[in-house]
């Protein structure tokens, strides 16, 4: 036998060497090859727990090897190859290789090859791809309240995030429009920081609103990162006056409270009597106008006027005070009940006059007409056979003597 030449060996052994490292680089697909390995790509986040598979359909007995990005051998069949704890032994058959990395970092992202070492060496790669989490957003740019009518800036900032998250501010359940995001590369990492502005011009039905900054990010449910800061405006008052009870009566004792509605609150309430002063029983107490008792001469419009710094406002109240328990003259419930009863009473009366009228009108009907009857038959009496004009006249003028003897009645 022919021993081949030591440069001619050295040229063979750096044959094979190419042949595997392409056959190891070079993902080759073998249509209907019972032992290509399948592999899938992978996506987790950082922390996370990935599991790397490779199948083959068929076995010769050949082992199946994992290695990560740098080619570092991983898992050759059962064994462990690389002394990091992190990586672990899932599943091992002679048409499957599973490991577990566990505790995701951005570094292990990347392809990850499984082989097969049969001639030639069969090759599959699986790319990881690692989702870096964003922080929880933070809301900057309120410090102190706005006026009402004024504007105020809010800036939502989220770092950390990979690929980089979407912003999203919210009024309630009402989503907001703010400037588009402004996303910064974080040097020397892989990971990105995101900051979205948000203006709003404010108004009293913003006070104590919350507005949100949600984060959006394939490594996250819905809602899981988002922060909330709640508006402060300040408003002028809108007075109202609120009585103390919605029938005064003549003799009770009685208030009437001015509510401001504003931020802050009123400072001074002023109040007065439109069209005169204020009754000598009427006392002054900040936002209420107390009366020890009430008296008629107390009706009219009262006004108060209530001022914040911000801005002032009146209100209007009309006093009617009724009469004593006592009196239903003045009570329009009992005045009321008085005139139905009335009411009703005249119109029964009403009712049973026409009643009677009716039966007149009936029983004088029915005595006309039998009196018309007995006139019609006396005025005929005697002129029915009679032969001409003349003899019915002189039958006529006779038969009234025998009238009370016969009379024929019509009923």
């Amino acid at each position: 036998m022919a021993i081949p030449s030591a440069p001619s060996a050295l040229w063979s052994v750096s044959l094979l060497t190419v042949l595997f490292a392409a056959a190891v680089h070079s993902n080759i697909v073998y249509d209907d090859d019972p032992l290509q390995p399948v592999t899938s790509d992978e996506t987790v986040s950082v922390g996370g727990t990935v599991t790397l598979t490779c199948r083959v359909a068929e076995s010769d007995n050949s082992s199946l090897q994992w290695s990560n990005t740098a080619q570092q051998t991983l898992y050759f069949g059962e064994k462990r190859a690389l002394r990091d704890n992190r990586i672990q032994l899932h599943r091992s058959t002679s048409t499957e290789l599973s490991i577990t990395i566990a505790e995701v970092q951005l570094a292990d992202e990347g392809e990850y090859t499984c082989s097969i070492f049969t001639m030639p060496v069969r090759t599959a790669r699986a790319t990881v791809t690692v989702l870096g989490v964003p922080g929880k957003p933070q809301i900057s740019g309120f410090e102190n309240a706005v006026q009402e009518g004024g504007k105020v800036t809010l800036t939502c900032t989220s770092t950390g995030s990979k690929p980089p998250a979407m912003l999203r501010w919210y009024r309630g359940d009402q989503e907001l429009e703010g400037r588009p995001d402004v996303v910064e590369s974080v040097p020397d990492d892989p990971t990105y920081n995101v900051s979205s502005e948000l203006t709003l011009e404010v108004s009293r039905s913003d006070d104590n609103a919350l507005i949100t900054c949600a984060v959006d990010h394939p490594s996250l449910a819905p809602g899981d990162k988002r922060s909330e800061q709640a508006l402060r405006v300040l408003y002028s008052p809108n007075v109202q006056i609120q009585p103390e009870s919605d029938l005064p009566r003549e003799g009770e004792k009685f208030h009437l409270q001015c509510s401001g509605n504003s931020n802050p609150e009123p400072t001074s309430y002023v109040w007065e009597k439109k069209d005169g002063e204020l009754p000598p029983l009427a006392k002054v107490d900040g936002a209420f106008l107390r009366f020890e008792m009430l008296n008629k001469s107390d009706n009219g419009v009262y006004l108060c006027h209530a001022d914040n710094g911000i801005g002032q406002s009146q209100g209007e109240y009309t006093l009617l005070v009724q009469g004593d328990a006592g009196d239903n003259s003045a009570d329009p419930t009992a005045m009321s009940t008085s005139s139905g009863v009335d009411h009703a009473v005249i119109g029964g009366v009403v009712a049973v006059i026409v009643f009677i009228l009716l039966c007149l009108l009936i029983v004088l009907g029915r005595y006309l007409i039998r009196h018309k009857g007995t006139y019609l038959t006396h005025e005929a009496k005697g002129s029915d056979d009679a032969p001409d004009a003349d003899t019915a006249i002189i039958n006529a003028e006779g038969g009234h003597s025998g009238a009370e003897d016969k009379k024929e009645y019509f009923i």
